[in-house]
């Protein structure tokens, strides 16, 4: 499943995303907000789409907006079992999910065009993690980092 959540600086490029998405069919969990609120804070909704993600972290997604992507990209990354990337082009998208096994997209609503955003979120989705095994190697000692501390 694909989860969605935004706070409001990123809320007007995930009204257009969702509309990508529903263009396309693909599924997806809209966890808020649902309309703009700019009182709102970008930890509540990066802990409740990482929550998502962290309970099935091989499978599902979650993507995440905020004016810069960089607070989402912090917060979501304080939940066990989520790797959060800021991705500002394609290429990024892809060697996050490809060599990274990235599951979190985190993306900046002042500084993406909705097209910019909809290609690397297209990208994002439709690579998988290359299963190479410097990467594997590499994935299994970020996790092990989680239970170190």
């Amino acid at each position: 499943m694909l989860y969605l959540g935004a706070d409001h600086g990123g809320f007007p490029l995930k009204e257009k995303i969702k509309k990508y998405l529903e263009a396309r069919q693909i599924s997806f969990v809209d966890l808020g907000p649902y309309q703009a609120n700019p009182a709102d804070d970008y930890p509540d909704y990066a802990r409740k789409v990482a929550g998502k993600v962290a309970a099935h972290p091989a499978g599902d997604v979650g993507v995440l907006l905020c004016r810069s992507g960089q607070g989402m990209c912090v917060a979501a990354n304080k939940v066990k079992g989520v790797r959060a990337v800021s991705a500002w082009n394609e290429r990024l998208a892809f060697s996050t999910r490809n060599d990274d096994f990235a599951n979190v997209l985190c993306l900046a609503g002042d500084y993406l065009t909705p097209r910019q955003a909809e290609k690397i979120l297209h990208t994002f989705i439709s690579t998988p993690f290359s299963k190479e095994t410097r990467h594997k190697r590499r994935v299994a000692k970020v996790k092990k980092m989680e239970t170190a501390s």
